[in-house]
């Protein structure tokens, strides 16, 4: 019980931290990553706070992956709850300032980027399943039979464009964003020699039985 409850406590820390690192690229005012583009215009468009719309693109996306078959754990909800509820409580409190100028805002832009990178970090290493949205990549690679980058990088375009016909931000920091993350998530699991490969996640099913099984093996 003990390495379950690590486990989870190393699943909000990633959430956490993942939330603060999209704010973080947000903030820099220089052009915000593909779904940060995608939100963003929604939330101009609808109305809605940026992390109720974050959160109800992601249920969105679970019932698209539900529909082709696609597991899902634990991480998967409370990824699409938790990091819409961050960001709104990030942007109330509103104590990260907004960049004014192309350097300060490429130094913060970075810095999420990285920030974003340490949460996949704890994030995925808890073993409790992806997020709906790179769940979609994986159903879109498995039915298309397209390389999963390939399909990534056509999500994201995608997004972008529908969000910024919406008015979401794009500029030099969306190119960075999509260039740059993957080069931060390498570093940073080279930093904590994190194999990503190596890391068996659970779907909700299998949580619900080793949680019941726990409790059968501790009252007995």
């Amino acid at each position: 019980m003990k390495r379950f409850s690590f486990r989870l406590v190393n699943m909000a820390i990633g959430i956490f931290l993942y939330s603060l690192g999209i704010i973080l690229t947000i903030k820099a005012n220089i052009g915000y990553a593909p779904w940060e583009v995608f939100h963003v215009g929604l939330s101009n468009t609808i109305g809605l706070s940026l992390g109720l719309i974050s959160i109800i693109v992601g249920f969105l996306l679970l019932i698209i992956v539900m529909a082709c078959g696609e597991k899902f754990g634990l991480g998967t909800i409370l990824n699409m709850v938790f990091i819409g509820i961050f960001i709104d409580i990030l942007l109330i409190i509103d104590i990260i300032p907004l960049m004014d100028n192309l350097i300060s805002g490429s130094i913060m832009l970075v810095g999420g980027l990285f920030t974003i990178a340490l949460g996949s970090y704890f994030y995925i290493g808890s073993g409790f399943g992806a997020g709906p949205r790179d769940n979609l990549m994986v159903v879109l690679a498995r039915k298309t039979k397209i390389p999963a980058g390939i399909c990534r990088s056509a999500v994201e375009l995608t997004v972008t464009f529908i969000g910024w016909l919406l008015g979401g931000m794009v500029g030099i920091g969306t190119i960075i964003s999509v260039i740059g993350i993957g080069f931060c998530i390498q570093i940073t699991f080279r930093v904590f020699r994190f194999d990503v490969t190596a890391v068996r996640h659970e779907s909700l099913q299998d949580t619900y039985k080793t949680l019941f099984a726990k409790k059968g093996a501790e009252n007995s």
